[in-house]
């Protein structure tokens, strides 16, 4: 548009021009001595305007000419920037894949080949990325000092190394040298979401609930952190600030300082039912658990409530069973009940709750409970049955069998076993040897538990008549199955030796001549 724009004013100058001249004509006379030139006012017009394309043209083409060298300086940058990019998208690409050794290879070459700082600065960090996936950590801390030097004082450069370095050190597991990479950025009052997300995993690995209790709640603010996991930080990092101070009375501040709805999380308002209990003020801790438990049903904090002195039982009790109301099939809150009642001395109401209980769920504290609670009615049987029951609830107790001894081993197949004629059996033919009657084999025992059956002992005491059994001896020819090691020669079972007589052996009869005892 604007090359149109610009044609059609010219043209309408030299139409102007044109018609200006045509309307008066006239001659142009230019002396110079010892010359003179005389000529029309239409030629002297059309020269002018020829010297002067000229002289823009000339003008022009001299300045292309001197411009050579910076052109070809521009195109040599341009031509290694190009190279550059290359490489970092290659390297990128590469480290992204997790094709590691790849990418440290190009990021390496980029970083010697480049001059601009930045982008060596940029290379070095992507190689100690890749070296840390690789596991060259010597290599990697080599590369982040580079990176530092490389650096020198521009503080973005500076931020973006440290923050690198802070976060492998952190995948490393090395959290307090990460802390002290991200000092120097703590203490120039970085603020960042990135950097302040690297911290709260440093203190959170070193335990200094102070400052996570601190980074998390900024984090939470800027709605830089999950509420899901900043509600579990800020509540651990809160219990424990609260716990740490119930010795010394600084728990109070901690608790003025904690929002309302901070509070009322589940570890927050447990140590503080502690802290209030330690103080004195058991009304105050029920409060706080009454209302921690509207928010959240939860099972420590009800088992919690249920813990109190014998004067808190009725005020507990009443509000406990408003809860039941709400949730009838509860075995914790069933649980929670009874022991309210056994601290105010409701034995009846207590067994019932925890029958209640122990019938939907097999809990070893419920059982320990009843189990005191008969103790405490002198109604020992079944106080121990249930102190049986809460043990076996609490630990996988083996499943044991009776009393009963193990069968005799059969040692007929034994190449080196002798019979009692002093020889071995010969041939293919199975040989029957009447047994014992104590190595005939044993019914099944039943299984039993010892410890919940004491008298399992006495399960199959009695032995009953075992008729004599028919077991059939193994040939030669089976000893081969019978070892996993090499089979053993013919000849070794054909001239036994006995080792109880130090004469000649008898030679063995034929075993169509052996006495054969046939059932």
């Amino acid at each position: 548009m604007r090359t149109w724009f610009w044609t059609l004013l010219l043209a309408c100058v030299a139409v102007a021009i044109a018609v200006v001249l045509r309307a008066h004509p006239g001659n142009v006379l230019i002396l110079v001595w010892p010359w003179r030139f005389e000529m029309s006012l239409t030629l002297a017009v059309l020269l002018l305007v020829a010297l002067f394309v000229a002289l823009y043209v000339g003008l022009r083409l001299l300045a292309w000419l001197v411009a050579i060298p910076d052109r070809v300086r521009a195109w040599r940058g341009r031509r290694a920037q190009a190279r550059d990019h290359e490489l970092l998208e290659r390297g990128w690409i590469s480290l992204l894949e997790g094709r590691f050794s790849h990418a440290e290879k190009d990021l390496v070459k980029l970083l010697d080949q480049t001059k601009v700082r930045g982008r060596r600065v940029l290379a070095a960090l992507s190689a100690a990325r890749a070296e840390h996936g690789l596991g060259e950590f010597e290599r990697r801390d080599q590369m982040l000092a580079r990176a530092r030097e490389e650096a020198g004082d521009d503080a973005g450069l500076i931020e973006a190394t440290a923050t690198v370095a802070a976060d492998m050190l952190l995948d490393q597991g090395l959290a307090a040298q990460a802390l002290e990479v991200l000092a120097p950025l703590q203490d120039g009052g970085a603020r960042h979401l990135h950097t302040m997300r690297l911290l709260l995993r440093a203190e959170k690995a070193l335990g200094h609930q102070e400052r996570v209790f601190v980074l998390a709640r900024g984090l939470a603010r800027r709605n830089a952190l999950g509420k899901a996991e900043a509600e579990q930080l800020i509540d651990s990092a809160g219990a424990a600030r609260l716990r740490a101070g119930i010795g010394n009375e600084q728990w109070r501040a901690v608790w003025k300082d904690l929002k309302a709805e901070e509070r009322l999380l589940p570890n927050i308002a447990l140590a503080a039912a502690a802290a209030f209990e330690s103080a004195g003020d058991h009304t105050e801790a029920a409060r706080i658990l009454e209302s921690a438990i509207a928010v959240k049903f939860n099972p420590a904090l009800v088992a919690a409530y249920a813990r109190c002195e014998a004067e808190q039982v009725p005020r507990r009790l009443a509000k406990a069973e408003t809860w039941l109301q709400q949730r009838p099939a509860d075995a914790g809150l069933l649980t929670a009940l009874g022991l309210l009642c056994l601290n105010g001395q409701l034995w009846g109401q207590a067994e019932r709750y925890l029958q209640r209980s122990v019938a939907r769920r097999n809990d070893a504290q419920t059982h320990a409970l009843l189990g005191s609670l008969y103790d405490r009615l002198n109604r020992p049987a079944e106080a121990a049955r249930h102190w049986r029951l809460a043990t076996s609830a609490s630990m996988a107790l083996p499943i044991l069998a009776t009393d009963a001894a193990l069968p005799p081993a059969d040692t007929q197949s034994d190449p080196h076993h002798l019979d009692a004629e002093g020889a071995y059996a010969e041939g293919d033919e199975m040989v029957y040897v009447t047994l014992p009657a104590q190595s005939a084999v044993q019914p099944p025992a039943v299984a039993a538990d010892y410890v919940l059956d004491p008298d399992a002992r006495q399960v199959g005491r009695a032995e009953p008549a075992a008729p004599q059994a028919i077991v059939p001896l193994r040939s030669a020819v089976d000893i081969e199955e019978y070892f996993d090691s090499a089979p053993i020669p013919q000849t070794a079972f054909e001239a036994p030796v006995s080792s109880f007589s130090t004469a000649a052996p008898a030679p063995a009869d034929k075993p169509e001549d052996k006495p054969v005892d046939k059932a």
